[in-house]
């Protein structure tokens, strides 16, 4: 089947998130996130060296639209829900990356605004996530990436019901160009999975 026929859901409800595919429109409030946070996810993140432009956060937000529709890079946005159900202040983004249709598998990405950790609400997004992931579009692999060093991510795949399944040494870049090793978590269907 072609991706484009499958049938995805731009928005996902968790007990207290919404997750949601980037809009037009979305472009300030992922603006405000990133720029708040910039400290907090330098170390690890390739596209959070510098503070991006509101029109720039724009034109991501665009450009990630198109993607998902595409089929081709899953993010979503993670808001907190309101007791009435409705959007409540942007706290994050994720989504299924790397995405290889054929198997299919996909990695989990996720970052989190500053002033929103130790609630759980990553976790919650990646469960989430997953249970997209292998109830809807057929998943036989999740894995989730992450530097070594990055302890609340490691704590975040942990969590998450991910089983590690070792590091690779050097297997790429850090933002400063410096080799960093990657440690490698999944859930696999017929072992995490049923």
């Amino acid at each position: 089947m072609d991706r484009l026929m499958i049938d995805l859901p731009e928005r996902i409800e968790t007990e207290r998130l919404l997750l949601r595919c980037p809009l037009p429109g979305d472009g300030a409030a992922l603006n405000a996130a990133v720029c708040e946070s910039l400290a907090e996810l330098k170390p690890w993140l390739p596209w959070a060296q510098a503070a991006p432009t509101p029109d720039e956060s724009e034109l991501q937000c665009r450009r990630m639209h198109a993607r998902f529709v595409q089929r081709e890079d899953l993010v979503m946005f993670l808001f907190e829900r309101r007791a009435d159900g409705t959007e409540g202040a942007l706290v994050g983004g994720s989504g299924l990356h790397r995405i290889d249709w054929a198997v299919p598998r996909f990695e989990v990405g996720y970052w989190r605004r500053s002033g929103h950790g130790g609630r759980g609400l990553i976790v919650e997004a990646v469960q989430g996530l997953s249970r997209l992931a292998f109830d809807r579009l057929g998943a036989r692999r999740v894995e989730i990436r992450m530097d070594p060093r990055n302890e609340p991510s490691v704590r975040v795949a942990e969590r998450a019901g991910f089983t590690l399944e070792g590091v690779l040494r050097q297997d790429g870049l850090d933002p400063a160009g410096q080799p960093r090793d990657a440690r490698v978590y999944a859930r696999v269907r017929g072992l995490e999975e049923p």
